[in-house]
């Protein structure tokens, strides 16, 4: 039997969705996923087996503009991701439309003259009339070789777009074991799990001002695991605001991040949650590198 494999890059703007159509072509969590901007810091690899292909989804950071040294990593993990690809999926929020930053996401891509599919996405948000002009429109800025209309968050027309991905992808060996999903470690999971609770129950800049590492992640003898987390905050108000009263938001944070962690890895796992205050975290390099950014 042929196989072929490839790896297909997710480019758009922050809030394009493409954690969400990750997660659900994957069937797991393995991008965390908020309704804030900026969610995703770092390339997360999603592999897929789909009608004998191996579909290497890589969820890249939403590109925008940088003003700190992680913002100028997480735009520059996104740009090599694309060009390192097989095919790239230009994803556009539907709803939103051309904005600015999406017309120079198109300009970029159309210079490097990348192999592009559109994706507009959200369309379960809109009218269908206005579908067909926005399509025209970035069509007129960029050639696209296909253009998909889904919902992934409901799953709409996903199924198609793997359809299409399967069939065209380079003939070639599987470059992961048939039953991975992901190449992320599992401690940079447990990281991310925790950051994602920090996005849903924590508001304003707190989220952007926060980095979570996995200090120890050690296999005890009855199976499960004991994870040790540090939650690094910029400032002393910001780590008042996580703790919460009575430490009653850290436990909160910890008790759900743990919930999805047991239920991705299929074990118990105990976690203990650590914050720390360390001004300027976001323009060091170890701490860059330890969620997985070169700057």
């Amino acid at each position: 039997m042929t196989t072929r494999c490839g790896f297909v890059a997710l480019v758009g703007a922050p809030n394009a969705g493409k954690s969400t159509l990750l997660n659900r072509i994957a069937g797991a969590k393995l991008s965390i996923v908020s309704p804030k901007a900026q969610t995703t810091r770092f390339r997360t690899l999603g592999i897929v087996m789909h009608e004998g292909a191996q579909v290497i989804l890589v969820d890249l950071p939403g590109i925008f503009k940088p003003r700190r040294r992680l913002d100028r990593a997480m735009v520059n993990a996104a740009w090599s991701g694309s060009q390192d690809a097989d095919m790239t999926l230009l994803l556009v929020d539907a709803k939103s439309g051309l904005r600015d930053d999406v017309r120079e996401i198109i300009a970029k891509l159309a210079e490097a003259k990348s192999k592009v599919w559109l994706v507009l996405n959200k369309i379960d948000l809109m009218s269908p009339d206005a579908l067909l002009p926005l399509t025209k429109e970035i069509s007129g800025l960029i050639a696209v070789e296909h253009v998909f209309m889904l919902s992934a968050r409901k799953g709409n027309g996903v199924d198609d777009l793997m359809d299409r991905l399967s069939q065209v992808l380079p003939e070639g060996p599987y470059l992961y074991p048939e039953d991975d999903l992901t190449d992320l470690p599992d401690r940079l999971l447990a990281a991310e799990l925790v950051r994602e609770q920090i996005f849903m129950q924590t508001h304003e800049e707190i989220p952007y001002q926060a980095t979570v590492e996995t200090e120890s992640f050690k296999d005890r003898p009855d199976g499960s695991v004991r994870i040790e987390v540090t939650i690094y905050v910029s400032r002393p108000g910001h780590k008042a605001i996580l703790i919460g009263e009575g430490g009653n938001k850290i436990k909160s944070i910890g008790a759900r991040a743990r919930l999805e962690l047991q239920d991705l890895l299929e074990r118990q796992c105990h976690l203990f949650l650590n914050v720390k205050e360390r001004a300027g975290w976001d323009e060091e390099k170890a701490r860059l590198r330890a969620i997985g950014l070169e700057d």
